[in-house]
């Protein structure tokens, strides 16, 4: 048996957040794959299925993020399972809007989830980080991370989410290299790219923008006859200048 966490606040104040976007692969994958209704276990909504022929448990822990890593601990103990067989998904601030990256082990990244989780069960497990941009200032981080998804995030989102779950039987097998290739394939053939290869667009691509307005004085100028200025001299030097001409 294989766990698939996601990780989440629960509540319908959160459910739209970007700190919730594992849920909501938790949620693509359980859709995708017919599994079984939502029920309450381990201090956690869970639902069971099988992904490429292999047993999953999907794990969404209800006690909140920062202690994820209870309810997980919870469930492997009593399967009997040790955290190389779980597979996380979550945010990640570091990654651009839609970009994916899977690994396993290493630090939590100031993530609290995966904090929890290290505290629990060790780093040795798979991390499917989704990335949700950064907003630039560090006071911003959780403001960010706990507002919900743009309209305009949507478009990619969708796309990312029902990749994921179509994919997911690579990370079933293992296959980290495959599964990241074809989600960010996936997304180049859905969505116009808007930035280098490995780089899925965040948003549909902008209209081109309408030229300035002209200022006041520039209409002015524009308006105004040609004068003839003297070629030479300190005042044909001031009146260029006037004017705005250049040599």
């Amino acid at each position: 048996m294989l766990l698939f966490a996601g990780l989440g606040n629960p509540g319908a104040k959160y459910a739209n957040n970007r700190h919730n976007v594992g849920f909501m692969a938790a949620d693509a994958i359980a859709r995708r794959h017919s599994f079984s209704p939502w029920s309450k276990k381990f201090q956690a909504e869970i639902a069971e299925g099988r992904i490429g022929g292999e047993k999953i448990l999907l794990i969404k822990p209800q006690t909140f993020m920062n202690l994820s890593g209870q309810a997980v601990g919870e469930a492997l103990r009593f399967y009997k399972l040790d955290a190389t067989a779980v597979t996380v998904f979550y945010d990640e601030i570091e990654l651009p809007a839609g970009k994916i990256r899977v690994k396993i082990g290493g630090g939590s990244a100031g993530h609290n989830g995966i904090r929890s989780l290290d505290q629990h069960i060790g780093n040795n497990y798979r991390r499917v980080r989704i990335g949700v941009g950064h907003p630039g200032a560090k006071e911003m981080v959780h403001g960010h991370v706990l507002g919900d998804f743009s309209k305009a995030d949507q478009e990619w989102l969708d796309v990312l989410l029902d990749s994921m779950a179509d994919s997911a039987d690579l990370i079933a097998r293992g296959d980290d290299n495959s599964f990241m290739n074809r989600v960010t394939l996936a997304l180049r053939d859905k969505l116009q790219p808007t930035g280098p290869d490995d780089t899925p667009p965040a948003k549909a691509p902008k209209q081109a923008a309408a030229p300035k307005a002209q200022s006041h004085i520039r209409q002015a100028r524009s308006q105004q006859p040609a004068v003839k200025v003297p070629e030479n001299g300190p005042m044909a030097a001031m009146l260029k200048k006037l004017l705005g001409n250049k040599d």
